[in-house]
């Protein structure tokens, strides 16, 4: 049972917002507050597990109480509920983790519920999905079993894939901080270097042209990249909560987010593991990737929020096979779990695309390999697929609707 409190000094939503709370059988509605001035005092006489702050009485009051409880409280999940997105956007620079739009529909509410609680979306039709807040687009994470497995590679390619639709944007954010290539798979428009770590080192002052600035196009395409720091110093720059807090600020401007970790497991990649709907944890088969991933799953199972939505990938499918000998069912029986998807091993293609600095999609349409990453976006996305390379046949739907394209 997680105890929340919630202020809101207009009656009428703030009714609303009681009803809907007191219908859900894991909250206990600890404190129902209508004056700003008191609600700090509210939360530290009885520190709850999450609050929930409506904005639209006060904003500017309630976003200097949303910043003294982030300040006071680092760990409280913050929830804000707004009709104006550009105040839910100043709640995000402030503190707060999670958003709601007025009026709150009763499913995105749990949604962010669950999210704050670290709790799991429920199962829906068709199979497994991860809900994502109100008003953000769908966050996958791309986590390796070891250096060289192909993640930047599939990150890139899922990344373009994604936004190959005219209705949706794709933002790749490269969070391998010490060693990411991201930026030279694809050969992406100048955006004055900045990076991840200048957002970090301003974000007091980060606003939506600053984000802007920051995401580096490609080409004409609805796909941008966020840099890793252009020098290897500059990652100490870059903090957990600003990995969460810009991720969160991403989600409002971008259908889907496709997060190319590193392979260290920093802070700022379980961060990044946290916000994410799906992760994606690329192996291949071979004795050494498959220990890593058994050792990978048993470290986040200490997180069984962020173990339940991992799924194994074997990547260069047909490769390893011949080289060790190992099977599809021989890998299930070592990791204990089932895999997921399997992606042919295509080198002429990965390789002529990333000489020519160009997605697979551009380069290489009908191969084998943009063929399987097609169908895997689909799949992810919740469309049917034309072919099943999954070691399940049930549908899955991960992200749990289609992202639109957000302005």
């Amino acid at each position: 049972m997680q105890r929340v409190a919630i202020v809101d000094p207009n009656e009428s939503t703030r009714e609303s917002l009681r009803t809907l709370l007191m219908g859900i059988d894991f909250i206990f509605l600890d404190a129902i507050c209508s004056r700003y001035e008191y609600f700090f005092d509210v939360v530290a006489e009885s520190v709850p597990d999450l609050v929930v702050i409506s904005l639209d009485a006060d904003k500017d009051r309630a976003l200097q109480m949303i910043a003294q409880l982030a300040a006071e409280y680092p760990h409280l999940p913050i929830i804000t509920v707004s009709r104006d997105h550009g105040a839910l956007l100043e709640s995000l620079q402030r503190g707060a983790r999670y958003f709601l739009t007025q009026p709150i529909a009763l499913e995105n509410l749990l949604t962010a519920l669950r999210k704050a609680c670290g709790q799991i979306g429920d199962e829906v039709s068709g199979g497994s999905a991860y809900g994502y807040r109100s008003g953000g687009g769908g966050v996958l994470a791309i986590l390796g079993s070891r250096g060289g497995v192909g993640c930047t590679t599939l990150a890139v390619n899922i990344a373009a894939t994604l936004a190959a639709e005219p209705s949706q944007t794709a933002a790749l954010i490269d969070l391998d901080l010490v060693l990411g290539d991201a930026d030279v798979v694809l050969e992406f428009q100048a955006n004055d270097n900045i990076s991840i770590a200048d957002l970090s080192r301003n974000f007091e002052r980060l606003d939506l042209n600053f984000l802007k600035r920051a995401m580096a196009p490609y080409d004409s395409s609805n796909l941008a990249i966020l840099r890793h720091p252009l020098e290897i110093i500059e990652y100490t720059d870059v903090h957990e909560q600003h990995v969460e807090r810009i991720l969160n600020l991403l989600r409002m401007n971008y259908s889907y987010l496709v997060l190319d970790l590193s392979k260290t497991l920093l802070p700022t990649d379980r961060a990044a593991l946290r916000q994410a709907d799906v992760i994606l944890l690329v192996a291949q088969l071979t004795l050494g990737s498959l220990r890593n991933v058994v050792r990978i799953l048993h470290f986040l199972n200490h997180e069984p929020a962020i173990a339940d939505k991992t799924r194994v990938v074997i990547n260069r499918y047909g490769a390893e096979t011949i080289e060790e000998g190992i099977s599809l069912k021989k890998a299930e029986e070592v990791i204990g779990k089932p895999i997921f998807w399997q992606i042919p091993d295509d080198p002429k293609a990965v390789l002529g695309a990333r000489i020519a600095g160009q997605p697979l999609l551009r380069y290489a349409p009908k191969s084998n390999i943009q063929r399987s990453l097609h169908n895997l976006v689909q799949t992810l996305i919740g469309k049917p697929t034309t072919q099943d390379s999954r070691s399940s046949r049930s549908f899955w739907n991960l992200f749990g609707r289609e992202g639109s394209k957000h302005a």
